[in-house]
């Protein structure tokens, strides 16, 4: 299990996420944002409130949660597609 130890709100709804074993990467969430779930991350400000919970979650609230690991592996897959296109 990965867990984040720092997680910063970056322009154009977008997280910057650094994870204990030294994994960091930006997971965008621009296409997510105001649908759904994510409906409220619309606002900027609210958006800049994102945390790490107490169980490793990357969170807004105890209602809007991102799973550390499936984050872990996206950036992780952007990483190789990165490598890819460089």
């Amino acid at each position: 299990m990965h867990r984040p130890n720092k997680v910063e709100a970056i322009s154009g709804f977008r997280l910057r996420v650094t994870y204990s074993d030294g994994t960091e990467g930006v997971i965008d969430l621009s296409t997510d944002v105001g649908h759904g779930v994510f409906a409220p991350l619309a606002d900027e400000q609210f958006f800049k409130t994102v945390y790490i919970g107490q169980f490793g979650q990357i969170a807004w609230s105890e209602d809007i949660e991102i799973c550390p690991d499936a984050a872990y592996q996206e950036i992780q897959g952007n990483r190789v597609t990165e490598a890819t296109h460089a």
